[in-house]
């Protein structure tokens, strides 16, 4: 090999050597990120399914069957008057009794450090996003709620059973959607109410440190639905709400305390 090959192979080595020893490594990146746990509970204990052991304000003697629901828009009020939208990966969660890994949300997005005031989100969806045949596959897909009636998707059903006025054990559905104004029931709809709202969660301050991550639990407390501002009676609203829009503004009105937080 000649003196020029192994001096220009020198200078390269030489070359490449300086410049990778002064190179200056990335930055870790940081990343913070929440976890949300749901939770069932009613009159401040676990939620038991199945079984007639539970009377409402009007007197109801009640047991729920499942429960599932929407949530979307979740948003994380910093205290500096900022806002962070929870919707990089994805904007709209379903949670379902029976099926427990919905029970956890791995929020995709990496969120500011910082303090937060309050945590808010949409019980349902708003109607730019309430659109039809939008889930393909299950279970979100079996959300439907009738195209006749609004279209779209059920932001809740609760399902149950009740002692009824003659002592008979009967079913209910505690469903919320899109309403209907009808101008002569059931057959001429003349327009429709979307009936999602917003839930601000109560006591929902938290801080968020650089590189960790906070867990988070959404409780539905299910009492809450037949309480205040108004007392809920099946025996008066029946079996089946979805063509009730008057029944569905109870429950939406009833809906805003239902979610409480805890870290």
């Amino acid at each position: 090999m000649s003196k020029n090959i192994i001096n220009t192979t020198l200078l390269i080595l030489v070359f490449f050597t300086f410049f990778s020893c002064n190179e200056k490594p990335d930055p870790p990146e940081i990343e913070q990120h929440i976890i949300i746990n749901f939770d069932f509970k009613n009159n401040g204990e676990d939620q038991n399914f199945d079984t007639m052991m539970y009377i409402n304000e009007a007197g109801n003697h009640y047991m729920v069957n499942e429960i599932q629901f929407f949530i979307s828009d979740v948003i994380l009020h910093n205290s500096n008057g900022s806002e962070f939208l929870i919707d990089d990966w994805k904007e709209i969660h379903y949670v379902d009794t029976d099926i427990p890994t919905s029970h956890k949300w791995e929020v995709f997005d990496n969120i500011p450090a910082g303090e937060y005031e309050n945590i808010s989100f949409t019980f349902g969806f708003i109607e730019e996003k309430n659109h039809s045949f939008m889930f393909p596959n299950p279970p979100e897909r079996d959300m439907f709620w009738p195209e006749f009636l609004g279209g779209g998707y059920h932001y809740l059903k609760l399902n149950g059973k009740w002692l009824d006025e003659n002592q008979q054990i009967s079913p209910f559905d505690f469903h919320m959607g899109i309403g209907q104004i009808y101008y002569s029931y059931p057959d001429s709809i003349i327009d429709f109410v979307h009936n999602a709202y917003e839930v601000v969660l109560p006591n929902s301050s938290f801080k968020l440190q650089e590189n960790t991550t906070k867990s988070i639990s959404f409780i539905m407390n299910i009492e809450k639905w037949f309480e205040s501002p108004h007392i809920y009676d099946h025996n008066i609203w029946k079996g089946y709400i979805m063509q009730n829009q008057e029944a569905m503004s109870v429950a939406c009105e009833n809906g805003h305390d239902v979610f409480t937080v805890k870290f």
